[in-house]
């Protein structure tokens, strides 16, 4: 018996077997861009708070001047024309050693402590010299000493990062929603200071700010606490645009 052929009429219409595999593959990235956006949403309350918080803050120096952030900001990444900086390791080691004996000379011992790292030196300034308890400005004694620190600092051409650090004992009121917020205020109070009152080429300076998350040691006693209330001048070894290492803290 003869088979009937189907008119064209009679003939289902049906997409090519390709396309289930196509949509399959769609569905699937959909989901993934979905999922990347989720996790790049921003909180926006806590957004608000540590810009409020800035906001309130920045008119720190004489009079109350504030300035423009861009110049704070990872200046450092726009700069092109720097000087070479010390890249050979011999010439480093040597940097660090008239460091050492300009710290003695002005008697500041006490208060500066110097560590070499892969990244560079790191002029590690304890939080009391520099600042009360749970506040942001600089205290007479700390403006003393960052003008002698800038003083060795002008005569070199590395690239220089000022590192904002804290205990983990918690804050949190109006100026200072939590210790971030107050380790990128002081950060930010110590290079406004460089760039207002000292020759160091503001192209050459940038901040960062790092909370209670890098301690030098556990915060389980009022000593380890007072070591990691501190900010960190880190001379870097190579030009902030060629190369940026970031220090770890202590792992808790």
């Amino acid at each position: 018996m003869r088979k009937k052929v189907k008119t064209d009429d009679e003939m289902e219409i049906s997409a090519p077997g390709w396309m289930v595999t196509y949509g399959d593959m769609m569905t699937l990235l959909l989901c993934f861009f979905v999922l990347l956006y989720s996790f790049s949403t921003i909180d926006v309350a806590r957004f608000k708070d540590v810009m409020n918080a800035l906001k309130a803050r920045l008119g720190v120096l004489d009079g109350g001047r504030t300035f423009n952030p861009s110049y704070v900001i990872d200046r450092g990444l726009q700069n092109d024309n720097i000087s070479a900086s010390y890249y050979d390791n011999r010439e480093f080691k040597e940097l660090i050693s008239k460091l050492e004996e300009y710290i003695k000379e002005a008697n500041l011992q006490a208060n500066v402590r110097l560590a070499e790292e892969e990244r560079g030196l790191v002029i590690r300034l304890t939080g009391k010299i520099l600042f009360d308890l749970g506040k942001a400005d600089l205290k007479p004694d700390g403006m003393k000493t960052l003008a002698q620190i800038a003083k060795f600092l002008e005569d070199i051409p590395n690239s220089i990062m000022i590192e904002g650090h804290t205990d983990n004992w918690p804050i949190h009121n109006e100026e200072f929603p939590n210790n971030w917020v107050l380790s990128a205020i002081r950060a930010t109070n110590v290079i406004a200071y460089f760039m207002e009152k000292t020759n160091i080429d503001p192209k050459r300076l940038s901040v960062a700010a790092y909370g209670e998350y890098r301690p030098l040691k556990p915060n389980t006693t009022p000593e380890n606490r007072a070591l990691n209330r501190r900010v960190d001048i880190v001379v870097l070894r190579t030009r902030l645009d060629e190369k940026r290492i970031a220090g770890e803290g202590y792992d808790e």
